[in-house]
């Protein structure tokens, strides 16, 4: 493929229609992390293990939303994306609010698991939306900026929840995150508007007067794995979450336990590093996948490649020290990281397959991730650490074990955005030409 020209500048609709959906992941990301930030209050409070917390935080949460979350994307590829988002969010915001008034364990799994079904409605059709809204040399850099709800979010989760739990207990904290996702789901119903499929594809899509053809879930998925780079993209994505989110998802636990912080101070610590450094990484990265440089995606391949093998080393001496200014050091380093491959990686495969299929390989790749992030890596850890521990019962000793073991599966993405670097090329250019022949 030949080199593209600038990206076009977006309008203001473009603009509100991005910022909304921003706020909608933001949403999604701070009840991910209120979750962890309040987790050790929620283990003693209710009595558990590591490995039963985390049964109740993450894998609740996730055995729904990674279930859910393909059929939910087939009806985005089919029906008002609109709808489905505002309904969605409306969904796991008052399920969020609920978690909060939870009484028990059983009360606060169901909570979670209906989060967990909401949560599924958000990213997928909101990825596919953005695809519509903008042109394919602007979606690399547009999804990039939505990525920065990933930021806001952590740090509302980490730093203002945690302040919040402080203050008023960590019930408190779920309350206070429910109520805006509320008020937005109204605001996104009432002044979004669905935008026509593949109408930003090329000019034949747009002077087109059919819409582009709905495919069965099946021809897509078995479309979508028969690409190989576009199956080692999302194997990347899905692995990195692995690593990152599944380190940062036990993170505020293991300060609070190895350096006896409380739920705000272990989020004074995260939340500055999620909002300032996360930020700031996913704007640079935006500015730089917009430039000529990164007109071919093999480089923006290779560049994810090299920034998540180098920073795997200070990710293991996060919890390899025994020091909290060297860790503190080690996460200023990591956490940017986390933020940094997400708008290139959701760019990428808008870019790699047929606009009717888009939200399915979205949710595919949600499905791969937050396996990874919300099922093997918060169990895993919980599990080592619970034997680890022995009869005595968990401790940050034990826990930090558990972390060190998963911190270098760090290498182990690296190597899959590298390998899809060999046929990213062919099948780009055969979603641009329409070719799903299954």
């Amino acid at each position: 493929m030949g080199a593209r020209g600038p990206a076009p500048v977006a309008s203001a609709r473009q603009w509100y229609v991005l910022v909304l959906l921003s706020l909608v992941y933001a949403m999604n990301i701070a009840d991910r992390y209120v979750i962890t930030t309040v987790m050790e209050s929620i283990r003693l409070d209710l009595k558990l293990t590591d490995s039963g917390v985390a049964l109740l935080t993450g894998v609740a949460l996730a055995l729904f939303y990674v279930t859910i979350g393909i059929p939910v994307s087939a009806l985005a590829d089919r029906f008002n994306r609109r709808n489905i988002i505002s309904g969605a969010l409306l969904l796991w915001s008052g399920l969020t609010i609920l978690t909060g008034l939870s009484a028990t364990f059983g009360q606060m799994l169901l909570a979670r698991i209906g989060v967990g079904i909401g949560e599924s409605g958000g990213t997928p059709p909101s990825t596919s939306m953005l695809a519509d809204y903008f042109r394919p040399a602007q979606r690399p850099a547009a999804l990039t900026v939505y990525a920065l709800g990933s930021c806001l979010g952590a740090w509302i989760g980490a730093d203002v929840a945690g302040r919040v739990a402080d203050l008023y207990g960590w019930r408190h904290a779920f309350l206070a995150l429910g109520v805006p996702g509320v008020v937005l789901a109204a605001l996104i119903f009432l002044t979004v508007r669905e935008p026509r499929r593949g109408a930003m594809d090329a000019p034949r899509a747009a002077d087109a007067a059919p819409a582009a053809p709905r495919l069965p879930l099946w021809r897509a998925l078995a479309f979508l794995l028969r690409q190989r780079a576009t199956m080692h993209l999302m194997m990347g994505g899905a692995v990195t979450a692995l690593w990152g989110w599944g380190l940062m998802w036990w993170t505020p636990t293991y300060l609070q336990r190895a350096y006896g912080l409380t739920a705000g101070q272990a989020g004074e610590i995260l939340g500055p590093m999620h909002l300032i450094a996360g930020s700031l990484a996913t704007v640079a990265t935006a500015v730089l996948m917009a430039s000529k440089a990164m007109a071919d995606p093999r480089r923006v391949l290779i560049l994810m490649a090299v920034v998540v093998a180098v920073i795997t080393v200070p990710s293991f001496f996060i919890f390899w020290t025994h020091d909290l200014g060297v860790a503190k050091l080690c996460l200023w380093l990591f956490v940017p990281a986390m933020y940094f491959y997400i708008g290139p990686s959701f760019g990428l495969l808008q870019n790699v397959v047929p606009a009717q299929m888009r939200a399915t390989a979205c949710a595919l790749t949600l499905l791969m991730a937050n396996i990874a992030n919300l099922v093997i890596a918060p169990q895993f850890v919980g599990l080592v650490s619970d034997h680890m521990a022995g009869g005595h019962g968990a401790d940050a000793a034990s826990l930090r074990i558990a972390l060190l073991i998963l911190a270098p599966t760090g290498l182990w993405a690296a190597w899959h955005y590298w390998a899809a670097t060999r046929n990213i090329l062919a099948e780009q250019a055969r979603a641009t030409a329409g070719d799903h022949a299954a």
